[in-house]
């Protein structure tokens, strides 16, 4: 009888597939989802919570350009502290501040210290996706580091369907700080599957194919090969010393040609036994230079997602839409489908043939969008069509998100991943960030068709930019 294949073989060459679902991955996504989820019900959130206790929008807005500064700066500095000590206690620290930020409001009803919370949520959730990013590609085999990306991104698909919805329905209780119980609860939930992810002293705990084990195990082959070395040392300290007894010699003889030869022969001896690796500048371990064709593309795209993420509810608010809140329902869905079934394209075609599907759907979407603020009066269809372009978005964002930030990781030396992922999360909060400000001003003085239009424009250069810097396969 021939030998049956494995769950995990090949369906198409019957060869084994190494392992994805690890019970560390399970619980960095896991705990990935609890954070979104808080940082994505807050950004919905706020705006409602301040104008409840008698905030403006522009405070609003403030907010949530603090709130996305306090990620960027944390980000700058996570990256080094992720490389140089561990992926764990960056996680730890960033679910502890992120709890601080959100229990303040509870003895407070002022809106004034609000900048204070804003800056304590951005950078706890800043902390903790940076390192949970980078403990999630320490979990993956490299084969399947592109479709185990998208998986980790489901944390974020869902957040966005699932974070929203729960924290506007509980900033419209009684009272509304139950929505920072509520966000509380959920980050508590997250920091106690941290406490479970101990790879880091476990290293077995990884699957034998994992990327930080395997870099582990050839870190101790080295440790061994170099102590080997070691014992040698006598034998290159005789060199050493014949060396300069040669150059003495020549030293008396005057030979001037044997002086030079003997000097060289002292160099290098030297610089064998008392080498040392060039100490890296602050800049270089925070700026990843290997991340940058993953990222750029992304700097340039995240202004797009921007505008979805801070106004597409107000834009369909204005349009008389009777449920905005479904156009992140839908989009978190078609972000989950596209995600589960990335592993069938993501390792497998160049990057620069996927996303230009990616940003076709991302035009498709914010066509759809304008259509309804511009051609579609009738409300029937001008709200099928609104809640609709959500589906198409997701496929932009589920496809376009991981791809870039595989890219980043992916063309980065496994031991600056975290620099690397912190780079790419600071595109993303810079990009977005930004966005939330520009976006508002050019709303006001022209209104949403051309804003839209404005992120139309992004999508499509982030295609050039990344046809520049892709890796070429």
């Amino acid at each position: 009888m021939g030998k049956r294949a494995s769950k995990n073989d090949d369906s198409r060459g019957g060869s084994p597939r190494e392992q994805l679902w690890s019970t560390t991955f399970v619980l960095v996504v896991a705990s990935t989802l609890c954070c979104f989820m808080v940082g994505q019900g807050l950004n919905s959130s706020t705006s409602v919570y301040v104008a409840l206790y008698g905030g403006t929008a522009a405070y609003a807005g403030v907010l949530a350009a603090v709130f996305s500064g306090a990620a960027a700066v944390v980000r700058l500095l996570s990256g080094p502290l992720i490389d140089g000590h561990g992926r764990r206690i960056v996680m730890l620290f960033g679910f502890a501040v992120l709890i601080v930020g959100t229990v303040g409001p509870l003895f407070t009803h002022d809106v004034a210290p609000f900048v204070v919370f804003r800056i304590l949520q951005g950078a706890g959730f800043s902390a903790v996706t940076t390192a949970s990013a980078t403990a999630a590609a320490d979990a993956l085999p490299a084969s399947r580091m592109g479709e185990g990306i998208g998986y980790y991104g489901l944390g974020q698909a869902l957040s966005m369907s699932i974070g929203p919805a729960l924290a506007l329905a509980l900033v419209s209780t009684d009272p509304p700080e139950n929505l920072f119980v509520g966000v509380t609860a959920i980050a508590v939930v997250g920091l106690s599957m941290i406490f479970l992810c101990r790879y880091e002293k476990h290293p077995e705990m990884l699957p034998e194919e994992a990327v930080y084990r395997r870099r582990l195990e050839e870190g101790e082959s080295e440790a061994a090969r170099t102590g080997a070395a070691e014992a040698g040392k006598e034998s290159e300290g005789g060199k050493r010393a014949e060396a300069a007894g040669a150059l003495e010699a020549a030293r008396r003889a005057g030979a001037a040609e044997a002086i030079e030869t003997a000097e060289t022969t002292t160099t290098t001896a030297q610089s064998r036994m008392e080498g040392r690796p060039k100490r890296e500048s602050i800049a270089s371990r925070i700026f990843e230079k290997h991340a940058l064709p993953g990222t750029l593309p992304m700097i340039v795209l995240s202004p797009a997602f921007g505008f979805v993420i801070f106004f597409a509810g107000l834009y369909g608010a204005s349009l008389g839409v009777g449920n905005a809140g479904l156009f992140y329902t839908l989009s978190a869905v078609s972000m989950i489908l596209v995600r589960l079934k990335s592993g069938a394209f993501m390792d497998r075609f160049a990057p620069i043939k996927i996303l230009p599907v990616a940003l076709a759907c991302g035009l498709v979407a914010f066509a759809m969008l304008v259509a309804c603020g511009t051609v579609l009066d009738g409300a029937p269809v001008r709200d099928a069509v609104f809640n609709l372009s959500g589906i198409v978005y997701g496929f932009c964002i589920g496809i376009a998100l991981p791809l870039n930030q595989s890219v980043a990781v992916k063309n980065t030396p496994p031991e600056r991943w975290g620099a690397a992922n912190a780079l790419f999360q600071l595109a993303n909060d810079i990009g977005i960030g930004g966005a939330c400000v520009i976006w508002g001003i050019v709303n006001d003085c022209f209104g949403f068709p051309v804003t839209i239009c404005c992120a139309m424009c992004c999508i499509a250069a982030s295609y050039f930019v990344a046809r520049a810097v892709y890796p070429k396969e």
